[in-house]
């Protein structure tokens, strides 16, 4: 029987090395991984030209506003964002207006997003204000929690340890990972009072206020209540050799934590914040180059589990405020994510296998996000497509994203996404989103992951 479509001219990475072969996808679905001799017939043939096909690329960490915070970004932009950087699956971020933290809060922001999204979308919740409220929104859809510790996001106390012990047993139950962001918050808001009383509002007084050693407090803090409750703690853009070391600890130690490092954590440094001001302001901030020289072995180690954007756009007033204390911390990611990583394969910091589990079958397994994240039969017809050999310069004012700023702006880098295939159809083509209608789909969890 002939299929839909045929990739051909293909190069895949397997666990051999590199193979010349074909992909045959019916509906939405990958039917069979072949040399072309061996592929059904089919009403479309796709030449990928030799490039390499790779597993749909999954953002576990992404920022895509929208509601009262579209003029930021909106399930439109920031999804063709994603198309257009090769990413063909994100998880949604909680910190939105309205906050998303109920299962009215994250049905809303469902029905909003399905009828717009060129990518397919996981959302995650922050903690309700009633425990009974965590199974309800894991069965309305969630993929998971995100805990702030560095603000109050969300109806749990962050400052009770009573407290969050309870949350964690509930999301246990409820079979939920807990995604953090561990910063510290009584010892960050100290300091930055004590420097704004002396007038400091500088790029030094922020690194100041947010230093490394309120990143390790509330790492090793969230790392002990995981583990009293058992749960599935997933720490997000760890950026200081202290915090890894305490995670590196509790994996060595069979504890069920996971982590996550960012691109601009890993390739840019405090002395880069100096050199482009607040543009480069992210929570928790570059570090020096010992923290990013260490976080990088641990990757090449296997230690770290995805490599994730934190895709956080703000409108350019937001960034250029007079005051660091200011200014909204973040940095765009999603079209610059796979090229720098891709620079980074060509450099041989990182192997094609490792890019791999990093930013598509890992993030898979930590969110329960089912037949995606691999190029396998049966799986979804999820295909980055990537030329390895394109060298060119990051643009910003040609992205996606609302956001049209980035620290990356005028990088060269060598390896590009060419083609995104979502669902079994072609979104984005030479960088063009080509798709006539939206193809993404709303992801909800399915099974519990396993840290491995």
């Amino acid at each position: 029987m002939p299929v839909d479509t045929i990739l051909h001219n293909a190069k895949i990475s397997t666990s051999k090395g590199l193979i010349e072969a074909g992909i045959a996808i019916d509906n939405d679905r990958i039917v069979k991984i072949a040399k072309e001799t061996n592929l059904p017939s089919a009403s479309v043939h796709v030449d990928l030209k030799g490039n390499l096909a790779l597993p749909g690329l999954i953002d576990s960490h992404v920022h895509l506003r929208d509601q009262q915070l579209a003029y930021r970004e909106d399930f439109v932009s920031g999804t063709s964002a994603a198309a257009a950087g090769g990413v063909t699956t994100v998880v949604d971020m909680p910190n939105n207006r309205p906050t998303t933290m109920s299962v009215q809060a994250l049905k809303e922001r469902m029905r909003l997003a399905e009828s717009c999204i060129f990518v397919n979308v996981a959302f995650t919740s922050a903690f309700p204000a009633g425990l009974h409220e965590i199974p309800r929104i894991m069965e309305a859809g969630a993929v998971g929690f995100k805990l702030y510790l560095l603000q109050q996001i969300g109806g749990a106390d962050i400052d009770s340890d009573d407290v969050l012990l309870d949350v964690f047993k509930a999301a246990r139950k409820a079979r939920a990972p807990i995604a953090v962001h561990a910063e510290d918050r009584l010892m960050i808001e100290q300091a930055q009072k004590k420097l704004a009383e002396l007038g400091r509002g500088d790029v030094e007084a922020f690194l100041q206020a947010h230093l490394p050693e309120a990143e390790e407090k509330a790492t090793n803090r969230a790392i002990g209540i995981s583990e009293i409750a058992e749960t599935h703690l997933h720490v997000c853009h760890v950026t200081s050799e202290t915090s890894l070391k305490a995670v590196v600890k509790a994996k060595r130690n069979g504890k069920n934590v996971t982590c996550e490092v960012t691109p601009h954590h890993l390739l840019l440094t405090s002395e880069h914040l100096r050199k482009y001001g607040k543009l480069a302001i992210a929570v928790p901030p570059l570090r020096k180059n010992s923290d990013v020289a260490y976080i990088w072995r641990q990757v090449q180690k296997g230690w770290v589990d995805t490599i994730a954007s934190d895709h956080a756009p703000h409108s350019l007033k937001e960034k250029e405020s007079e005051s660091i204390w200011d200014v909204k911390p973040g940095i765009v990611g999603l079209e610059t994510l796979l090229p720098l990583l891709l620079t980074q394969v060509n450099r041989q910091q990182l192997t094609v296998q490792q890019l791999i589990r990093l930013t598509c079958q890992r993030p898979a397994e930590i969110y329960g996000i089912k037949d995606r994240g691999s190029l396998s039969e049966g799986a979804f017809a999820d295909v980055t497509v990537v030329d390895f050999k394109k060298e060119w310069r990051i643009d910003a004012s040609r992205f996606c994203s609302k956001a049209k700023f980035s620290p990356f702006d005028g990088w060269g880098v060598k390896g590009a996404p060419v083609k995104t295939i979502v669902n079994g159809q072609l979104v984005m083509d030479e960088g063009v989103i080509v798709a006539k209608s939206c193809w993404g789909r709303i992801i909800e969890r399915e099974g519990a992951s396993q840290n491995e």
